[in-house]
């Protein structure tokens, strides 16, 4: 019988992190639901058992029963039955599974039924979930819409909505459509107010929508006619049980096959708008999309959680000439930077998701009332490392995940090409979390502004500052130099004052950057735990050769070097 949560030490290890203590008694506004509530904590160590013993419940879940679905739901995958979602067999089960352990509504308050647990243990329920099934999180995952409704919607709103949240029901965010993919400005599904009705109803088209057919919808739409930007869109809550809206296909994808990406048509559909009118794109969607992609970044580092599982197990049971593979260099030195890649993205998702909680639960207090000179400050603080670590973490974790599940088919061989074996359904799920809610080259459009105003350079500076054991001080030093390089790199193209000089290296400054901190991050778990020194070592030598390449190339780079690159258009 697996557990996915007990069986990875690493999890308890980033949910025992220091700052969780903050972090709980912000969310339990020092405990003060306690005696109203026979489930709410009475203090830090009630509320972290409680942590505890949910994510052991996911562990079991995942282990036993969404794991074991995992292939039939990818050979079976959803189907179009009267204009409607029919899910998978497994996929049914494993929904039925996570409704009747009360896993819906994670983090969602207590008088909804939730839980009102912080963001770090929900995204640690992601993260087991994603091992399991990396499509199913998509269906379970996407409770994280719950959160905007909690956000921004009215009190009657969050009442009818959020408890059927935690009843059970699945949620979609209805964004981009044929013409509207990543440039959300561009989306054109009308929304039109009945006066007489006091109603408001959607028409249009929505494309490529995850888990399209849900109970309950975030749908994006124009509310301000003869507009063609973002400051002409609202944000609207669609209620299948109003009907209106029909499923018109399915896609057939390369991965995450049990997840049903959907093609909407919106027919006078029935909908309330959320908020105010003209803010949909501007303040919701970017909400939305933030907490989206933490919700990548977990899943991506539980698809590289499970391709290194699968390719060091392999590894150790194939024999050839005599031996198990993974006694030959070639084998092992690319599953130690697996590893490293792994932890790396682990300890980057957690300190990403500690920050957003910590600013989200400050941004939740000040609806209830005003906040002191000093938490206002604090959470401007943390919001602004969430806003820096956000996209680094959705670009850096995407692409490791997909670059480890390469890995681990290569180390099966020939076995990996084969539907025998986990990891050819594993590598083609990999490949969607590089894309999905903004591609790595948007997360560089988001990150770069890290790079040329120096947020990453503090970052970097606020980790060099923390106190280490003396045996970890070279690993400082070596990061201190590598610091430097960085800061001379982008002074060196900054001075330029060129957009589109600075736009052609940004993945590469995005990408020093993110070896730094990503660096910084396990030497510091190395000072909680001497078991990360190792994972530490191999990262930073890792990352000072990749930061090196980078640097060398740019410093030989000139502007007259672009007119190469460019095709005729």
């Amino acid at each position: 019988m697996a557990n996915f949560f007990n069986d990875n030490p690493d999890l308890k290890f980033h949910l025992q992190h220091p700052l969780m203590k903050k972090i709980v008694a912000l969310k339990e506004r020092d405990y003060a639901e306690k005696d109203l509530f026979d489930y709410a904590p009475i203090d830090f160590e009630d509320a972290m058992d409680s942590y505890e013993k949910v994510l052991e419940v996911v562990g079991e879940v995942c282990g036993d029963i969404i794991a074991e679905n995992a292939e039939s739901v990818d050979a079976q995958g959803p189907k179009l039955v009267n204009d409607g979602v029919e899910y998978a067999d497994g996929t049914k089960e494993n929904i039925e599974a996570l409704v009747n352990a009360g896993l819906m509504g994670i983090t969602l308050p207590r008088k909804y039924n939730g839980l009102n647990f912080s963001v770090v243990p929900y995204i640690m329920a992601a993260d087991v979930v994603s091992r399991a099934d990396a499509g199913f999180v998509n269906i379970w995952g996407l409770q994280d819409c719950a959160e905007t409704i909690n956000e921004f919607a009215s009190d009657d709103q969050k009442e009818r909505f959020l408890t059927r949240v935690t009843q059970g029901e699945t949620m979609a965010m209805d964004l981009t459509e044929p013409d509207a993919g990543s440039d959300l400005q561009a989306v054109m599904l009308k929304a039109t107010y009945n006066e007489e009705e006091d109603q408001w109803y959607l028409n249009g088209v929505k494309r490529f929508i995850t888990n399209g057919d849900g109970m309950i919808s975030l749908v994006l739409a124009r509310t301000e006619q003869g507009t063609s930007d973002g400051r002409g869109l609202s944000m609207f809550i669609y209620d299948k049980n109003r009907g209106g809206m029909t499923v018109r296909r399915i896609e057939n994808k390369m991965g995450i096959k049990g997840s049903p990406t959907c093609e909407l048509v919106f027919k006078n559909a029935p909908a309330e708008i959320v908020g105010a009118r003209r803010m949909g794109l501007i303040k919701y969607v970017m909400a939305l999309m933030n907490g989206a992609r933490l919700g990548i970044g977990a899943q991506s580092v539980g698809v590289s959680e499970a391709a290194f599982r699968e390719a060091l197990a392999y590894a150790k049971e194939r024999r050839q000439f005599g031996k198990a593979i993974i006694e030959f260099p070639a084998v092992y030195e690319m599953l130690s930077l697996m590893k490293a890649k792994l932890d790396a993205s682990r300890t980057l998702l957690y300190e990403t998701a500690r920050f957003v909680d910590v600013y989200k639960t400050y941004m939740h207090i000040s609806d209830e009332r005003t906040l002191e000179k000093d938490e206002r400050n604090e959470m401007k603080v943390y919001q602004r490392k969430a806003d820096l670590l956000t996209p680094l973490l959705k670009g850096m974790a995407s692409e490791y995940c997909n670059q480890n599940a390469y890995d681990a088919v290569q180390i099966h061989g020939g076995s990996g090409f084969m539907k025998d074996y986990p990891v050819e359904r594993i590598y083609r799920d990999a490949r969607i979390t590089s894309i999905y809610e903004g591609t790595t080259q948007l997360q560089v459009v988001a990150a770069i502004r890290g790079v040329t105003t120096g947020g990453y350079l503090n970052l970097m500076r606020d980790y060099e500052a923390e106190e280490l054991r003396a045996d970890l001080v070279p690993m400082r030093r070596t990061l201190i130099m590598m610091t430097d390089e960085y800061e001379e790199t982008v002074n060196d193209v900054v001075r330029r004052k060129d957009n589109e000089y600075t736009d052609f290296h940004a993945r590469r400054m995005v990408e020093m950057a993110g070896n730094i901190i990503m660096s910084y991050l396990l030497l510091l778990d190395a000072q909680r735990d001497p078991v990360y020194k190792k994972t530490a070592k191999v990262y930073l030598e890792f990352g000072k050769s990749e930061n090196h390449k980078r640097a060398d190339f740019i410093y030989n780079f000139d502007v007259d070097d672009l007119a190469k690159y460019k095709f005729e258009a």
